[in-house]
């Protein structure tokens, strides 16, 4: 497949059973210590959901310092959460612009598939391009700078080179910045959405008649172009109002949107 117009990298195929009947999508939980009622939410909905897979499309957590914070406290119950689930039904993560550093043979090593970014869901006759959504917010030009001097192989290496106290200090310093910009206005026009000529050309590279994808806290459905919708996950939080958790389920008949305690029920 040809490269998605330099901003996205070729899609893998994921092609499913065709034996499932509900995939369950969720991203933007941002899971951390200041946020346990969004764990326990997260953690019920993990042990209990009806769906045969449940795909995660980024930021699981507000930081993941590398595959050695399993040994802390609050990751390692997050980790175990993940394993317990992946025992019952079949769980996918895609990492997104917070937990980049949950890397392909540790999420194997809890039995969770790891999906690139863009991933090409088959299913059903359907054909659903899955990407976080970072990478396609290109307005945001000082945000896709940092993004690329975080995914270079040379600054992840010097991060990880330091000790796991240090990386769970900065990461600390990063989750206190973006509660701090959580509680700011948007600036005018609001904050940085995905631009819809690159997501049309990736879509169509890619021979995808909709788009899944989260990052933005914009939940909802809209049209990119004539026939060509997207569908944005909600962010998930519990803890501050107003609170807000939602799981997209697609079937072979369409989509719903479910609260995650619904999503409990076939």
């Amino acid at each position: 497949m040809p490269s998605l117009t330099g901003v996205l990298p070729p899609a893998s195929d994921w092609a499913v059973p065709e034996a499932w009947q509900a995939i369950d999508f969720i991203s933007d939980l941002h899971l951390s210590e200041a946020l346990p009622r969004t764990f326990d939410a997260w953690a019920a909905y993990m042990q209990d959901t009806a769906a045969d897979a449940v795909v995660i499309l980024g930021d699981l957590f507000e930081f993941w310092p590398g595959s050695d914070a399993v040994q802390l406290d609050f990751e390692g119950r997050c980790i175990e959460v993940l394993r317990a689930a992946a025992r019952s039904r079949s769980v996918a993560l895609m990492v997104g612009n917070r937990d980049f550093l949950l890397t392909p043979a540790f999420l194997q090593d809890i039995g969770v598939m790891p999906l690139g970014d863009p991933t090409l869901l088959l299913a059903w006759k359907q054909r659903v391009l899955l990407t976080h959504g970072d990478a396609l917010c290109l307005a945001d030009s000082a945000y896709q700078q940092f993004r690329a001097w975080t995914r270079n192989p040379a600054t992840q290496a010097d991060f990880l080179g330091r000790p796991l106290a240090e990386r769970v200090k900065l990461g600390a310093g990063i989750r206190h910045a973006s509660e701090a910009g959580r509680r700011q206005a948007p600036p005018p026009g609001g904050w940085a959405d995905l631009d819809p000529g690159a997501a049309v050309a990736c879509l169509q590279a890619a021979g995808a008649t909709w788009l899944l994808h989260g990052h933005t806290h914009r939940p909802g459905a809209s049209l990119l172009a004539p026939g060509i919708e997207r569908q944005v996950l909600s962010d998930w939080d519990r803890d501050d109002g107003p609170a807000r958790a939602e799981v997209l389920r697609l079937r072979r008949d369409g989509i719903t949107r479910l609260a995650p305690d619904s999503a409990t029920r076939a």
